[in-house]
């Protein structure tokens, strides 16, 4: 890489951080509840083909081996979508990493499908501690995202699988973790 690349490079990560800042900055500080939707019984059949998509899928981890989530079926499964550069996403992760160690043993598993390169995924992952699975889609998880219903494409993006494979709610923001759990003993 020559030294002009490099220079445009960080020019632009400059920019793009600053920008983060600045709308980071200027975010209201009331935290807004969580859009949620419960799917009706009659609905659920709609809700297994985002479901059956995301088992077909195969992606690396954060330390970039291959892993097929249909691993997970037959599970309670917990999918947060999530970005390093979302502020929202990175301070649910220890959360979610405690109730990951709070249901060892038990049909909950909580998967993380990062939005990021692979780089920055392993970076992030390479920081900070996450106790549950930590998977690199880079963009193609807004798409995916988008067929369980975020719309919108922000992020954090929760789904909340039954071990049934059927969806049984979804979660667009911060998670508020009173109401999480609640759902989880529902399950």
């Amino acid at each position: 890489m020559t030294k002009k690349n490099l220079i445009a490079y960080t020019i632009v990560a400059l920019l793009f951080g600053a920008v983060g800042a600045y709308v980071g900055v200027n975010k209201s500080k009331e935290k807004a509840d969580p859009v949620t939707t419960t799917v009706a019984p009659e609905a659920a059949a709609a809700t297994t083909g985002p479901v059956n998509a995301l088992y077909a899928l195969s992606l690396p981890d954060a330390a970039g081996a291959t892993q097929a989530l249909a691993q997970w079926k037959g599970k309670n499964l917990l999918v947060n979508f999530w970005a390093p550069w979302c502020p929202p996403c990175v301070q649910e992760m220890p959360e979610l990493s405690e109730l990951q160690g709070e249901h060892v043993g038990k049909n909950l598993q909580i998967i993380g499908i990062g939005i990021d390169s692979a780089s920055n995924i392993a970076t992030f992952a390479g920081k900070f501690k996450i106790a549950y699975p930590v998977y690199v889609s880079g963009m193609s998880g807004t798409d995916l995202s988008r067929h369980f219903g975020n719309t919108t494409g922000g992020l954090p993006f929760t789904v909340l699988i039954g071990a049934d494979g059927q969806v049984k709610k979804t979660y667009l923001g911060r998670l508020k973790f009173d109401q999480l759990r609640a759902d989880l003993a529902n399950l």
